[in-house]
């Protein structure tokens, strides 16, 4: 028996002399991101069935100067999915619906509807435009509440982008349609669904739908943009607008509950989870995104919806949770939680630091000056001003361009980057834009 003591308590002393080590450091991480105005929001780390971080970082509410905790609720965007398609696979094992059925056996007047399954819905191979690129129904009517009958006709009728099950393309109108296909078999409510076969059996008592008439002092205001200089706050879109793509509020306490039921097969079967966690197309599973790191697959998935942007990832060999929800539309959750993953296993990472600006003469600030594409119906124009860039993107705000150096510039307010390019003769012909994780070369037209 004292040899079994012994071997206990040196593992629970290691386990705490790990947690001691690895909790300041992920706090440090959060706290260098909230600085730059780069993250604005809450926090969760577990690994083990052990939470290393749970925090809020950063304003709940901005005008009222109320700090996040970690009760903070938030919309959580396309995280959504993954309960969406959970309630699809409850559903074909109750025998009330089957992922191979044609659409069309529910949507009888919807073009080409059988040739369209309920799996190509989940997995975005469907080739159904996304109702979501309609740039006028985004501006104006996402805080309405809106009907089935109001929101399949922007997107039924419209060609398919290609042959379903020959391509991926991000539909969030197929994941519309995955909640009308299980309110008809259940015949309940999308929400009520959610509740009964999720919510309540893992007591996640601080997620529900409507975010707009939610009465609670933990409500987070949601913003465009956070930072030195704006504070622009963002409307909240209506709960039957992103529907089964994207309704859901939650907490990163609730979402760990979430983790947690998965990891017991309390919701799912492990059969049931493991057809979820395979990729068919484009690294992307039944509403997850999978990937591997360090050797061990990852499951994941973001969310970005007016005012929120979210990140839930997991790695369920080590039992890691990492929820980040930010209230801001931060783009840097994706590298923050690359980063708590390398801090976890002990690999490099590095901390952010503000980028310093230098002075450059006007002289040589006078060879960016031109128009640039950055994509079709989307150009900059960069101007000289007492002394400054200022970049102008079409029918956007303009912003200051600072140098770091020659050719290398960058936006105090946001997380965005301009490395400027020249031809043969040095002469500037464009720029490589840096900002969420993407590069895209922009080239000058003028």
């Amino acid at each position: 028996m004292k040899k079994y003591t012994i071997v206990l308590v040196a593992l629970c002393s290691s386990l705490v002399s790990f947690c001691q080590d690895i909790s300041p450091r992920l706090d440090t991480l959060l706290q260098a991101y909230t600085a730059l105005n780069k993250f604005n929001g809450t926090v969760l780390v577990s690994k083990g069935g052990t939470v290393l971080l749970d925090k809020g970082y950063g304003y709940r509410n901005v005008a009222n100067h109320v700090l996040h905790d970690k009760n903070s609720i938030f919309q959580i965007g396309s995280v959504t999915k993954q309960f969406t398609t959970a309630i699809i696979l409850k559903l074909q094992a109750e025998k009330k619906l089957n992922v191979q059925d044609h659409i069309s056996k529910y949507f009888p007047k919807f073009p080409k509807g059988d040739s369209i399954t309920i799996e190509n819905l989940m997995l975005h191979t469907s080739g159904i435009y996304n109702y979501t690129n309609d740039g006028m129904f985004m501006k104006n009517e996402v805080t309405k509440p809106a009907s089935k009958e109001k929101l399949m006709p922007l997107f039924q009728d419209k060609p398919l982008d290609f042959s379903p099950g020959t391509k991926w393309s991000y539909s969030n109108s197929a994941y519309l349609l995955l909640g009308y296909i299980i309110e008809s078999v259940t015949k309940k409510h999308y929400e009520q669904v959610v509740h009964d076969y999720i919510f309540t059996p893992l007591k996640m008592t601080h997620s529900g739908f409507d975010f707009t008439h939610l009465q609670s002092k933990e409500k987070s205001t949601g913003y465009f943009a956070v930072n030195e200089k704006d504070t622009l706050t963002a409307p909240i879109v209506d709960s039957s607008v992103s529907f089964a793509a994207g309704a859901i509020y939650s907490t990163t306490g609730d979402l760990l509950r979430w983790h947690q039921g998965l990891m017991k097969n309390i919701v799912l079967t492990s059969a049931q989870q493991e057809k979820a966690y395979t990729p068919v197309m484009n690294k992307y599973g039944y509403g997850w995104g999978i990937d591997s790191l360090y050797g061990k697959r990852v499951m994941m998935h973001g969310g970005g919806i007016h005012g929120f942007t979210s990140n839930f990832s997991r790695l369920p060999a080590d039992d890691i949770c990492i929820v980040l929800l930010s209230n801001n539309s931060s783009p840097a959750l994706t590298e923050i939680t690359n980063n708590i993953y390398a801090i976890l296993y002990n690999k490099p990472y590095t901390i952010p630091q503000a980028k310093k600006a230098i002075t450059l003469p006007e002289e040589k600030l006078k060879q960016y000056v031109g128009e640039y594409t950055i994509k079709e119906g989307l150009d900059l124009s960069i101007t000289l001003k007492d002394g400054q860039l200022i970049a102008s993107p079409t029918n956007q705000p303009s912003s200051v361009l600072n140098a770091e150096k020659e050719d290398h510039f960058f936006v105090k307010e946001h997380d965005i980057r301009l490395k400027f390019t020249r031809n043969d003769k040095q002469e500037i012909d464009g720029f490589i834009l840096y900002q969420r994780g993407m590069e895209v070369k922009c080239p000058k037209i003028k």
